[in-house]
This record gives C-alpha cells, structure tokens and sequence, in this order.
C-alpha cells in the first residue's frame, strides 16, 4: 500500500558539490546539493538552486561567474563545513587549496576530482531561492578519475551525495547495467 506523504520531493539523494564565487575579493564556496544538468547539446549548460539568504550569490551576481566542484568521499568534513559556515562571518578562502582556470571568478579545488567553470547565463527568480543556471567553459578532472575513453568514472570519483530526508551523506555502489542497452531485455522483435 502507497502513503500519501505530501509534496515532497522525492528526487534524493543528489550529488552534492561545492559552488565557488569570489565575494568581496576573496573565493568562497558553499555546499550545495540542489544541482542539475540542463541539456546534452552543446553549449552546456548546469543550475544550482541556492536560497537568497547565502552569502554566494553575491558574487555570482556581481561577476556573472561561479565554479560548481565535486567533492569526492574524502572531502566530507570539508564540504559540509563550508555547508554550515556562512561567509559573511568566515573566511573559507583557505579551507581548500585553489587552481585557476579561465574565469578569474570561477575558482577551483585542486582536492575535488572533478570541477566545472561557468558562466552565468540566466537566474530564475523563487520568493525564497535563485536558480542560476551557468553555461559550462571549461571542465576539469583529475586523470585518476577518467576512463580510457576520456569520460568520468563515477566510482573513481566517489561523489558524496546528500540526503534530505536522513539529513546524511552516502555514497554511490557499484554500476548495476548499462544505459540504452538494459531495457533492450522487454523489446519486442
């Protein structure tokens, strides 16, 4: 029997990645789990949902530029800190060690296996959040976490993905079939 248990959203776990902006002349990032891509096509484009209350959105703002990084297992403790901490009142320019890419005000984290700049393309405006959706300029992966055909190995980047409902952190299994190819089982003829 089903239970009704209102509007929730029952899209969790979600990978969970830390956006990094430059406020006030200085990098600062946020934890943030409401991520998504948009299209396939080229330009690429991702959108990162994050509440006005955030120090983060500032400097998307002012720059039209933000990094969206993801964090492997190891880097729980970090990325939940700079979930928890707001940089109105803390540095977190030096909890991670940073890289430059294109964007001078996109910036990256060497300790994440895999990071993305973007430029801002469009905001969609909620009462209490913003979307920012970014085209994708440039992507960067660590080459111990790519396949031989170049692409990102889920399972070499052990992304942490995040729970609403448990409020907690998991991580991913092993692949259990392959896409476009599984459901080939149920075709008729």
């Amino acid at each position: 029997m089903k239970k009704d248990i209102g509007p929730a959203t029952a899209m969790y776990p979600s990978l969970t990645t830390i956006v990094g902006t430059v406020v006030d002349g200085r990098p600062n990032f946020l934890a943030v789990a409401h991520v998504g891509i948009m299209n396939h096509g080229q330009p690429q484009y991702i959108s990162v949902g994050i509440n006005k209350g955030h120090y983060s959105p500032r400097g998307i703002h002012e720059h039209g530029q933000f990094s969206v990084n993801i964090p492997s297992e190891d880097l729980m403790v970090e990325t939940d800190y700079v979930g928890i901490v707001t940089g109105k009142n803390t540095d977190k320019s030096q909890v991670f060690k940073l890289y430059a890419g294109e964007l001078p005000h996109a910036p990256l984290i060497k300790q994440c296996p895999v990071a993305m700049e973007c430029r801002l393309h469009q905001v969609v405006d909620f009462e209490k959040h913003e979307v920012f959706i970014g085209e994708i300029v440039k992507t960067w992966a660590d080459e111990s976490v790519l396949t031989d055909k170049g692409h990102v190995d889920p399972a070499k980047v052990r992304p942490l993905l995040f729970d609403m409902g448990t409020v907690s952190y998991y991580g991913i299994g092993p692949a259990l079939g392959g896409c476009w190819n599984v459901g080939k089982k149920l075709k008729k003829g």
